[in-house]
């Protein structure tokens, strides 16, 4: 049976998945918890901001009450920045991951 480019690019890309499998298990990383550790660093990089901004905010309508009412506008200031926060460090560790990956993969042909 006589193989086309296309099934050689496929059973190459296959094998390129496997061997990352394969070294994925070897080193003993379960995905689950790297996962969950995900979750929990993204949470914490938005609950930090948003918990800090309540604070001060509330701080700051006790100590110098006024027309604004600082809690409401620190919480949303908080949150802005966390959200902002994750969007660069998921981007950061997604250029990485994919950096790797394309430093392990064989040159194609």
């Amino acid at each position: 049976m006589k193989m086309n480019n296309d099934d050689s690019a496929f059973l190459r890309k296959l094998g390129t998945k496997a061997t990352r499998k394969l070294k994925a298990q070897r080193q003993g990383k379960p995905r689950v918890l790297s996962g969950l550790g995900l979750l929990g660093i993204v949470g914490w990089s938005i609950a930090v901001p948003v918990l800090l901004g309540l604070v001060v905010g509330w701080w700051l309508d006790q100590c110098c009450p006024g027309r604004f009412v600082w809690t409401l506008n620190l919480l949303m200031v908080g949150l802005l920045l966390g959200c902002i926060n994750v969007v660069f460090w998921v981007r950061k560790e997604y250029q990485t991951m994919h950096d790797e990956q394309d430093d392990k993969e064989p040159p194609h042909d």
